[in-house]
């Protein structure tokens, strides 16, 4: 039963990485306005950065691949997003604080599932991610 869970939740984290890395690409200038909104630098080069780790990551993850390492990775993004994109605290034309506030909060929810899908996939020798 554990280990399909783990899988449930890995195929889950997957696609909800997949569809916004798309999503990125299909909706380039919308995302570029919103990242814009909130005063960020060399957007169009972290966008398709995002947008690539999303869907390679997601790729990796539907695979079974590199589960620590991308798991370790979404987790790392979900935090420069909320830091960047769902800063409740600043005030920014057009955005509402609420709504920030609400996805702030709910990435950290997704933030903690990361840790653990990364902690699960790992055992005593391998939970380095770099080799010795």
């Amino acid at each position: 039963m554990k280990s399909i869970l783990i899988n449930i939740a890995r195929v889950l984290f997957a696609l909800y990485f997949l569809a916004p890395g798309i999503g990125k690409f299909a909706s380039w200038d919308m995302h570029v306005a919103l990242m814009e909104t909130h005063n960020m630098i060399m957007v169009p080069i972290l966008l398709a950065i995002a947008g690539v780790a999303q869907i390679g990551g997601s790729i990796c993850l539907l695979f079974n691949k590199q589960v620590v390492v991308c798991a370790l990775g979404f987790a790392a993004m979900v935090l420069l997003i909320n830091l960047n994109l769902h800063d409740f605290w600043n005030v920014y034309e057009g955005v509402d604080v609420k709504h920030e506030s609400q996805n702030f909060f709910k990435n950290l929810g997704i933030f903690s599932g990361l840790l653990l899908l990364a902690a699960v996939n790992m055992d005593e020798s391998h939970d380095k991610l770099i080799p010795e």
